[in-house]
């Protein structure tokens, strides 16, 4: 089984760098520009066909793939067509730079969202599971005892397998967030609306809905006061609703995409540690820096778990998979070269030369050559080589323990 989740991970990751040269692909030739070559892969030539004026095709690395827009730069022009990518509005420019990251956050999104409709996600629900016996003195060695005061909810009647469905008239709908309301509610009586799945009695219906007052006890957890009932709740795998499957996505999305910023930033303050780590002998982090061979392994182990179901491994693994497609979508986008970040630096930059020129009353000024820029490329592709290499050596003599 862990072997099947690399494998799976590195099909992923394969069709991910293909849908992301898919989106430079489709919008540089609505746009009109020529495209010349679609490969997945690098190295010698395994297989091609031309398709128009585009040879598609498969190379011996598996390491990503490439379009290639003919024109980038007007080094590479040649005879100066007018579907050159540099001749391009700034706008148009932007789009198709864009597009390769913009995709890698749709598919992030459509990967979530099958995961909250299709799989389910691990849940507390409003169920309950277990209806504590007694409110227990916490300096007792005892759970109970005969003298010890019953809990609200058994107090008030409540059993195991009993639903919760509403607080104060508030229908629940998530339950680990919807619980707080219990816990703000420390001596003050709420009204809970309970399914316990009987027939009432001349009716069709074939649950029972009934409310009841519960007043939930007060204790002290971190130096706050919060409510209680005294029941423990199910865990289950839940699917959402359409509805709420869209708002979770979009808000795990944002979420993932707020991490990967956060990341990103903090990278190169853990390269000094990622290099003890591989030299020496201390652990790995789990919350450092971990390389492709890594999050590799991290699918492979979580699609092989036995600590998991196996809902819980397919969910685990589209999670590492959206994470991944964020992450890269998010590094994409850096302003530096050869990214298409700093490829959509280098357009900001033409825009702003000719706004200036016009406010002059000038015409607009030529485009800047990429090419001129090479050596700052060149040193950027160094260090993302180096760090890449490094990661490589600790993923494999010093792998993170990632306790699935």
């Amino acid at each position: 089984m862990q072997f099947l989740g690399i494998l799976a991970f590195v099909v992923a990751l394969l069709v991910s760098v293909m849908i992301h040269e898919f989106g430079h692909f489709v919008t540089a030739k609505h746009y009109g520009m020529k495209v010349s070559e679609f490969f997945l892969g690098f190295g010698t030539k395994i297989w091609s066909t031309v398709r128009g004026e585009t040879e598609f095709g498969i190379k011996a690395i598996p390491a990503g793939g490439y379009c290639r827009i003919e024109g980038m730069t007007p080094s590479e022009s040649g005879e100066g067509d007018e579907r050159d990518f540099y001749r391009a509005s700034g706008g148009r420019k932007l789009v198709v730079l864009g597009a390769g990251s913009f995709l890698h956050f749709v598919l992030g999104f459509l990967l979530l969202l099958i995961l909250y409709m299709a799989i389910g996600t691990g849940q507390v629900t409003s169920t309950i599971g277990e209806v504590s016996k007694c409110v227990a003195a916490v300096t007792s060695t005892k759970a109970c005892t005969p003298t010890s005061p019953k809990t609200p909810a058994q107090l008030a009647g409540l059993r195991v397998g009993d639903r919760i469905v509403s607080i104060n008239g508030k229908r629940i709908t998530n339950w680990s967030k919807d619980v707080e309301i219990i816990r703000n509610s420390p001596g003050k009586p709420l009204v809970f609306g309970i399914d316990r799945g009987q027939k009432i009695s001349g009716s069709n219906s074939s649950k029972t809905d009934f409310e009841v007052s519960i007043t939930p006890g007060t204790r002290v957890s971190n130096g706050k006061t919060i409510g209680y009932i005294g029941v423990i709740n199910t865990y289950a795998t839940v699917r959402s609703d359409p509805v709420t499957a869209v708002k979770e996505s979009a808000t795990t999305t944002g979420s993932l995409i707020s991490g990967s910023v956060k990341a990103l930033i903090s990278l190169p303050s853990k390269i000094p540690a990622l290099w003890s780590q591989t030299v020496g002998d201390k652990p790995r982090d789990s919350q450092g820096l971990v390389g492709v061979v890594g999050v590799a392994r991290l699918s492979g182990e979580a699609v092989g778990s036995k600590k998991l179901t196996v809902t819980e491994r397919f969910a685990a693994f589209i999670v590492i998979i959206a994470q991944l497609n964020i992450f890269v979508g998010i590094f994409n986008l850096l302003p530096i070269l050869p990214l298409d970040g700093g490829h959509m630096a280098v357009a900001i930059a033409d825009e702003v030369r000719a706004f200036l020129a016009r406010l002059r009353g000038r015409k607009r000024p030529a485009a800047i050559d990429v090419a001129v820029l090479a050596p700052i490329t060149m040193v950027v592709f160094v260090l993302l080589a180096g760090l890449t290499l490094l990661l490589l050596v600790a993923d494999v003599v010093n792998p993170v323990n990632f306790n699935l």
